[in-house]
């Protein structure tokens, strides 16, 4: 079980660093034969940078929140 928790956090991780890899290539003029311009290749590197990080980002809010480790302040019950 503890493998396959590290394979789902490992692969989002390596496309946040393929993303911020092509935002760097991107500002320094070296184009990956995908892309025509470099604003292009900048935008979808921040774009899969943020969907990694997004991804890892709520895989351990979920995980806090199964072990009851958030406080109560992102409890999905949470009434102001």
């Amino acid at each position: 079980m503890r493998l396959l928790a590290l394979i789902i956090i490992v692969i989002p991780g390596l496309i946040a660093v393929l993303g911020v890899k092509l935002m760097r290539d991107a500002l320094f003029g070296e184009f990956f034969f995908l892309f025509f311009h470099s604003i292009i290749q900048f935008i979808f590197g921040l774009f899969i940078f943020l969907a990694g990080l997004a991804f890892i980002g709520g895989f351990i809010l979920h995980r806090d929140r199964k072990r009851n480790l958030t406080k109560g302040r992102f409890s999905r019950n949470r009434k102001d």
